[in-house]
């Protein structure tokens, strides 16, 4: 979560998300930017979490059901 916000742009580029970090970096670049940039790599770190999480339950329901 801190290099979300420290460094969005890698916090992308760390997750596989290359064209989306370089977006991150153009916006970043300028001091108006930074922090839609932050915000913008914090919250998509927080929706690739939900959605491991969200897999994980799912996986675990459909073997329970079994």
């Amino acid at each position: 979560m801190l290099l979300a916000i420290l460094l969005p742009f890698l916090s992308f580029m760390v997750r596989g998300k290359i064209l989306t970090g370089i977006i991150c970096l153009i916006l970043q670049i300028t001091v108006i930017g930074w922090l839609p940039a932050a915000i913008w790599a914090a919250l998509s770190l927080n929706s690739a979490r939900a959605d491991r999480r969200n897999e994980k339950l799912i996986r675990t329901i459909r073997q329970s059901q079994r």
